[in-house]
């Protein structure tokens, strides 16, 4: 099997890399991986919240809950 063909191979492979990470009610976090689960759950560090490609706050660490993320990218 190629390197990285698995959804959490792809994820590990991000880990304390900067990711965009796109939910469903249409806002972005910007931040870097730090932690994921199976459920991919994510936490982020030095997390901004962005909508329009603008950056609206800055949170620091974030929990973001597997279930309202629609993409992850790499930024």
């Amino acid at each position: 099997m190629e390197e990285n063909s698995r959804p959490l191979d792809a994820l590990n492979a991000a880990r304390n890399k900067t990711v965009l990470i796109d939910l469903k009610n249409g806002l972005q976090y910007l931040g870097k991986l730090k932690a994921f689960d199976i459920h991919i759950n994510v936490v982020l560090d030095e997390a901004e919240e962005q909508k329009d490609g603008e950056t609206k706050r800055k949170l620091g660490t974030v929990f973001i809950r597997g279930d309202a993320i629609t993409t992850i990218s790499p930024a």
